[in-house]
């Protein structure tokens, strides 16, 4: 019975730095979030997608089908969201996050656009992370509406 006790404790303490290192990570990608939603509130789309990994292997899928890459991606929203109006202010509640590697992340949420004059917009998202050269970013998402 000690033996296995002492396993437990070894254990559990062996696992500590990883739960750290998971909170660590938690909060940065929360901040990404929030950066992202400040980012739109403002009007800055360019700004909004720095949260997206800057490649031709980015993915985005939503109703429209599935789009490849950064440019294309950024595109999408800039003529989906041409102006402050149809961009409206954005909210993120973030639903699930879990991280199934060190350097990959799962983020399952929700997305509203309040806009008085065009219509409210949302639905969910899910989004998949990975750490780059020590930076979270975002190399898939799927949204829906």
């Amino acid at each position: 019975m000690l033996a296995v006790i002492t396993k437990f404790i070894l254990l559990t303490f062996l696992s500590l730095p990883a739960l750290g290192q998971q909170a660590t990570d938690r909060r940065a990608i929360l901040l990404l979030l929030k950066q992202q939603t400040e980012d739109w509130n403002d009007g800055r789309i360019d700004r909004f997608m720095s949260a997206y990994w800057t490649s031709d292997s980015l993915t985005f899928v939503n109703k429209t089908g599935i789009t490849y890459g950064y440019a294309a991606t950024l595109a999408n929203y800039k003529k989906r969201y041409p102006d402050r109006e149809s961009m409206g202010t954005l909210k993120f509640d973030v639903l699930e996050m879990s991280f199934p590697s060190p350097n990959v992340a799962y983020v399952i949420g929700r997305w509203h656009l309040t806009r008085p004059k065009v219509g409210n917009a949302g639905g969910h998202f899910t989004l998949l992370w990975r750490k780059i050269k020590k930076r979270w970013l975002i190399v898939s998402d799927h949204t829906s509406s």
